[in-house]
């Protein structure tokens, strides 16, 4: 009975750690300036959410899967910065122009040498439960080819 209860207890903490996308331990000025110097030069798209947002949680879930994850996958790195309730690296995104306050998740896509390619300025992003697996592909695709160019 012991090992059923540990293997619950296992299974309960593996699956709390998957459900929280946004290490909230993490340094993430660190975190992307780590993900700008290592190989390949691919841009990088910088997603600031919460683990107790929602729309974070399915703007995640359609990164990691599905037609929205291979379009990423290949020519982008992702790091995700946990901005906790507003008060977490809000500095991070204000240095990239990221306006919080218009809601989370929100994103910024920097070239491989640090610059800002594109900033999601007017809550674009802050309905992703609402958006269809397709909507957050379309709206990614739109992001993508001038990001891929300004490589």
């Amino acid at each position: 009975m012991k090992i059923l209860s540990l293997l619950f207890c296992f299974l309960a903490l593996t699956a709390s750690a998957a459900d929280k996308p946004y290490d909230e331990s993490a340094n993430a000025k660190q975190d992307v300036k780590q993900a700008l110097a290592t190989p390949p030069n691919n841009p990088v798209i910088v997603v600031f959410g919460a683990n107790w947002c929602p729309d974070c949680l399915a703007l995640d879930k359609a990164m990691k899967h599905g037609t929205t994850a291979s379009l990423l996958a290949k020519d982008f790195k992702i790091v995700k910065v946990d901005v906790g309730h507003f008060d977490k690296n809000a500095d991070l995104a204000e240095s990239y122009g990221v306006p919080l306050k218009k809601g989370i998740p929100t994103v910024a896509v920097l070239s491989p040498k640090g610059e800002v390619i594109y900033v999601t300025k007017g809550g674009e992003l802050s309905n992703a439960r609402k958006m269809s697996e397709d909507g957050i592909y379309q709206f990614f695709k739109g992001v993508v080819a001038p990001a891929k160019e300004k490589k």
